[in-house]
Order: C-alpha cells, then structure tokens, then sequence
C-alpha cells in the first residue's frame, strides 16, 4: 500500500472515530426526550385531556418508510385514538395532521406520514375516536357524540395534543401548521375552517362532500339502476368499455387534444340513447334497460314524478368505476353494497333502525325527508369562512370530475356559494382556490393527471405568499411502481402532465407543443350545458 493511500485511510478512521462516538450520543439523547414523553402529564391540556400509552424510537428503513422517528401512541379523552411521528433530527419546526378515510376508526393512515416525515415535518394522525375496519358503522348506533368525535372534535383535539406533544419534544411550539385530509378526511378539512378557523395556518380539502346525504342517496341510486331484480349487473364491464368510448369519443376534445380525458363533463351533450341497438345495429351497442341504466345514474336521485332531490354525483367519463361503487345485491354483497347500508342503519336515519334495515327499503318519494337530523353533524358547508380568512389561514380544495362519489357539482356549488358570501372571486380566492381535476377520480386514479403534491403548493402560499395560480398534476405510468409517491417525482416516471387552474377555469390545449406536456395547455373559462 502506497504512503499516501495509507494516510487517507488513517484518516477516515480517525474522521470516523470522531464523529461516530457524536451520533451515538445524539441517537441516545434524542430516545432519551422519546422515552420521557411516556411519563409525561398532558392531562391539563385545554379541551384535550391526553394520556400518552407508549413511546418508541424507530431507526431509518425499520418503520413503515425511511426516515428515524419517535413515535407517541396515546388517546385524548374519552375514546380518540392517535398516533405522532416526531423527527428526532432534521424538524422544519412544523406540524401537520392527516385526516382519516371512509368510517375511520384506524390508524393505518399513518403511514401517509411518510412523505411529511422525509420533509422534516412532526406528522399526527387520529382514529375518529372509535374502533372500525373502516367500512362499517356500528360504532355510530344511536351514538351521537361518536359521530361528533369522528368529523368535527377528533380532528382538532387531536391536533391540540399533538402541537402540546411536539412542543415538549422539542422545547419549541411549532412555527406553522397545517391539515390534509380526503374524502371523510375532506369532511374533517372543512370542518376545521368553520369551526376551528384559527387551528391551522394552511389546510387541504380532498372530495370534502359538502353533501353527505347526497352522495350516499347517489351511491344507494347508481345501485338501484345498474343491478337487475335477480343481483345480476345490467351494464358489464364490456358494456360499460362501450358506454364510456362512446362519451370520450364525443367529447374528448372538449380540451382541445385527444388524449382519453375529457376537460370538462359539464359541457358534454353525450346522451346513451346514441347507442341503442336496432335492427342495423347489433354490436357495441346497448339494450333499451342498459340505456336507461346509464341514463338514470347521470341524472341521478329522483321521485317517481320526476323531480331532482340532489344534485347527480356520476358524471359522463366516469363509467369505469361504477361496478366498484354501485355494484352489489342482497344475495350477492359487495363490500360497497354493505357499506352503504352500514350509513343507513347507523348513521342517517334518526332514531338509527339498526341491523334489520335493509337498502331495498328506501322510498325515493319520501324518506329523503327524513335525513335533516343526521346533516346536523355531517354537513361541513357552511360558505362564510370570514373568521378562517381574518385568522390568515389559506384553503385549498380539490374533487375529480369522475369521482362518483364526492359529488363533484356539490362541491363546485359550494365554491360558488363561498364567492357570495367572501364578497367576489378575488376575494375569496386570496384564501380558498378550488381545483377539479379532469379524469379523477375519489380521491386520485384515474385517467387524469391526479398526482399532485399538495403539501408543497400550500406551503408556499402559506408561507411564501405565492398563491396557486395553477398546480400541475401528473399522470404516472403504469410501471411506475406501487407504494406512497414520493416528491419531487421522478420525471421518468411520468407519463403525462396537465395544468389544474382553479375554479371555474379549466385547462385547453394551445394548439401547439407537446400534447404531453403542462406547458402546452392554457387557462379557459367552461360554460355547462
């Protein structure tokens, strides 16, 4: 070995020797402030009497991402369930809490933590405050403090003690917060705006279903359409293929590019008497039962005399997901069809009519006027968010023009009504800017460019006064591999990208660069049919 290769590896040594002995005295510190967060009393926080149960430190590529944390499990009174993930090194000084999905009732959503976790983020979440597999509802049973645990008190107290929790880890209050949640998640979002405004600096809203009831009445409809008496589907998949290349094709180009997606459902005249069979036609075509089917469940819940009772949930482009909304029977239950039935016995209707009542058994006619006492606690809708935008806080929403579920027109209607209330379109987008994204489905998926990475564009309107003017979203390849997606992407993986402008614009294409490409698209405004 060579006298001067033989000094640099002495040196390494040493450099290590150094510096080794120096992490290990901060990995045992840092446990140390871990372990002490389990003795710890935090049954005097104000509105939130919490008790911590365990403490635990994880290294890096043990838990379930890649990044060190301490963990705290504990409850605040009397039933709501957490878990925080706590940087031992790295903190950005800030916290944020991630809503929970369906009927809630788990802690699996944690490991959402991760991406926040990477960026140095303290990470919280909660249970709802009740036990659940996530889709049923018996913890609801004539239980009416439960279901104000799950939208509206879980969230904030949870976030309460996790700010009280990581301010004792750290000896420092965080310096911003903010909430993320989707679906029951965009419920708790909006929840917290209204009832909650000075709580976080910084939220976003997912499909936040301003009218619950509403969707539910969609789901239990689309069902009632698409099943036949025997629990057999009236529109199969390949029917379904049919009916939805026939949309796209009529109104793909609504954006001004062929790309499978289409911008705007709203301004698509697709009406499924086009593709009725008849004499000269007998292949990719669709009964008169099939086209009824279809025509019901655009149309959406109705009595026997016709009148609309909500608003239409399913929009044309999003046929591909009916069989995983609608689909299901009394002899043949989907986990869906079960789900939706869980709402009616334990939650809607007031007394709830418990486990004998069964779907078949809701009148169109009738029994949508039953269902006043449960939007007491659902409905998270209210427009006036004057005292979330005086506290400074900034609101970004999102829903996807093929969500089935969220009940995308409720939520643009919302918006609209927000614009009202605020005093105007600059008004209101100076703190809440909503964005519908084309082809999207719940939450994400979809044919649409759904991948967005909503925690960077908040932070920097929040923090950097840069408002979304547009956010981009991204189409990601179907190799592009399973798991959490972590930010920045990787660029190889995208397969195409699109600008999402904030309510009501939309995206068009320029008529000029790489269809592919965000930056060949332009901003317009939509009239609706």
């Amino acid at each position: 070995m060579s006298t001067a290769r033989f000094f640099v590896l002495l040196s390494i040594v040493a450099v290590n020797l150094i510096f080794i002995p120096g992490r290990a005295r901060a990995a045992q510190a840092s446990n140390a402030r871990c372990e002490a967060l389990a003795s710890a009393d935090f049954s005097q926080i104000p509105d939130a009497p919490t008790q911590v149960i365990e403490t635990k430190s994880v290294d890096p590529g043990t838990g379930t991402g890649d990044s060190a944390y301490c963990e705290v499990s504990g409850y605040v009174a009397p039933s709501i369930g957490f878990l925080l993930r706590l940087p031992p090194e790295g903190w950005n000084g800030k916290f944020i809490e991630l809503g929970c999905g369906g009927a809630c009732g788990t802690l699996r959503h944690i490991a959402g933590c991760d991406d926040p976790l990477r960026r140095g983020y303290a990470c919280i979440v909660s249970d709802g405050g009740h036990k659940s597999n996530g889709l049923e509802m018996k913890w609801a049973y004539n239980n009416a403090q439960a279901v104000i645990e799950y939208f509206v008190r879980a969230p904030h107290v949870t976030a309460v003690a996790g700010k009280a929790i990581t301010q004792r880890y750290y000896g420092q209050a965080p310096s911003k917060s903010y909430f993320m949640g989707c679906s029951a998640g965009g419920i708790q979002a909006m929840w917290q705006t209204q009832r909650f405004p000075w709580a976080f600096d910084g939220i976003v809203a997912g499909a936040p279903c301003p009218d619950l009831s509403a969707s539910w009445m969609n789901l239990l409809w689309g069902n009632r359409a698409l099943m036949d008496r025997t629990g057999k589907s009236l529109l199969e998949q390949d029917d379904l293929e049919t009916l939805h290349q026939a949309v796209v094709a009529k109104c793909d180009l609504n954006d001004g590019v062929q790309d499978g997606v289409i911008g705007d459902p709203r301004a698509c005249g697709f009406n499924p008497e086009e593709l009725r069979c008849t004499v000269d036609r007998k292949a990719r075509c669709l009964t008169p039962q099939q086209v009824e089917a279809a025509g019901k469940i655009y149309r959406g819940p109705i009595t026997s005399e016709g009148e609309q009772i909500v608003l239409p949930a399913a929009q044309r482009g999003s046929e591909r997901t009916w069989p995983s909304w609608f689909e299901g029977s009394a002899a043949n239950p989907s986990r869906m069809y079960n789900y939706i039935g869980e709402w009616f016995r334990y939650y809607f209707f007031q007394p709830n009519p418990g486990p004998a009542w069964e779907l078949n058994a809701f009148d169109f006619d009738r029994d949508y006027k039953r269902l006043g006492m449960a939007e007491i606690s659902d409905w998270g809708n209210n427009p006036n968010l004057r005292r979330f935008k005086a506290a400074g806080g900034k609101l970004l929403s999102y829903t996807g023009w093929n969500d089935a579920v969220d009940g995308v027109l409720s939520t643009a209607g919302y918006y609209e009504s927000a614009e009202k209330i605020m005093g105007g379109r600059a008004a209101t987008q100076d703190f809440f800017r909503l964005f519908v994204i084309p082809g999207m489905n719940h939450c994400g998926g979809g044919e649409g460019a759904s991948t967005v990475d909503w925690l960077t564009y908040l932070e920097a309107w929040v923090e950097k006064g840069r408002a979304p003017d547009k956010i981009i979203g991204a189409h990601l390849k179907a190799d592009a591999g399973a798991g959490a997606v972590r930010f920045p992407l990787d660029t190889a993986k995208i397969e195409f990208s699109r600008p999402v402008y904030p309510y009501p614009l939309t995206a068009k294409y320029l008529g000029r660069g790489d269809p592919q490409d965000a930056s060949s698209f332009g901003p317009v405004a939509v009239k609706s049919r």
